[in-house]
């Protein structure tokens, strides 16, 4: 199939001295959705910003769709749509004039109508956009970066602050983008959307990509499928993290607060062990949980925080 997107040891420097970017090597094949997760700080912005054009890299090779920025960024421009996470809108356009608006940027948009009808906004067609409610702000954000019917699509947080629904209408329109062969480049503070939208992600931090993979290949490579969670009264020092961790079947432990999270293969097994050894210890359960692993467990195990920490 090709790649879309490719760059190559990028590096941003600002001042000489503050490192952005360290060295960020990427591959997205064409019809991929492809996320870009990472804590706030860890140079995601500064990587897409690079890649949509908008800023020089200080070294490192960028090729879209097989060129580069500086031969092609005229033609390039006319391949690509981008979606902020806040769209500054006109508030006293129409919606209809909107995406007439944006269209008129390109050579060959496409007709508004198609995009009103695809973006769920053709009942709103000629609503001022100021009137319109969140979710429909951010659908009709989107609309603006298909209206020149691009082969690739950049998304910034697409659903920070939308309502469940709205979310899954943007999933959506994701999904019928790709469906027609176009590539998607997501960043998201939501682990489950990149659950469910991206064939592979990156996970980047300090500059560098610590991780990359499908979902399924990261939880993995995490060592164990299924996490127990649980807490107990005097649980908090070191030789009970010690207990926890030579328990049979666990492949790693981790203490959040107090809340301990045993990644292991087998629960059944785990977990009578686990109830064996807090009675040995005259400790007491206060609660325990089981679940399969998630995208969020990988971010927190590599980076050491939650994605929505900051």
């Amino acid at each position: 199939m090709g790649f879309a997107i490719r760059c190559r040891d990028l590096r941003k420097t600002y001042d000489g001295k503050v490192e952005a970017v360290r060295g960020v090597s990427l591959s997205i094949a064409a019809g991929e959705c492809f996320g870009l997760l990472g804590p706030n700080g860890a140079g995601k912005t500064t990587t897409i910003e690079i890649l949509e054009g908008l800023l020089e890299p200080t070294s490192g090779e960028v090729e879209i769709l097989g060129h580069a920025w500086s031969r092609n960024s005229r033609d390039l421009r006319e391949q690509i749509g981008i979606s902020l996470q806040e769209t500054r809108l006109s508030e006293k356009l129409s919606v209809r004039e909107t995406i007439e608006l944006f269209g008129s940027f390109y050579r060959q948009p496409r007709p508004a109508q198609d995009v009103l009808e695809e973006l769920q906004l053709t009942e709103k067609a000629d609503a001022w956009v100021g009137k319109l409610s969140g979710g429909q702000k951010q659908r009709l954000a989107v609309a603006t970066a298909l209206v020149g019917n691009p082969k690739i699509l950049f998304l910034d947080e697409p659903t920070t602050g939308l309502d469940p629904q709205s979310r899954r209408q943007l999933w959506d329109i994701i999904r019928e983008f790709q469906s027609r062969g176009g590539t998607v480049m997501l960043t998201t503070h939501y682990m489950d959307e990149a659950e469910k939208l991206c064939d592979r992600l990156a996970i980047v931090d300090h500059g560098q990509v610590i991780a990359e993979g499908s979902p399924a290949e990261l939880i993995a490579k995490l060592g164990g499928h299924h996490v127990v969670e649980f807490s107990a009264s005097g649980n908090s020092d070191g030789s009970a993290l010690e207990t926890w961790r030579s328990l049979p079947g666990v492949e790693s432990v981790r203490d959040d607060a107090g809340v301990i999270s045993l990644h292991v293969d087998a629960p059944h097994i785990t977990i009578p062990a686990l109830l064996d050894a807090v009675e040995r210890q005259h400790a007491q359960i206060l609660h325990l949980t089981t679940r399969q692993a998630s995208l969020e467990d990988v971010f927190v195990r590599l980076t050491g925080r939650h994605l929505r920490e900051d």
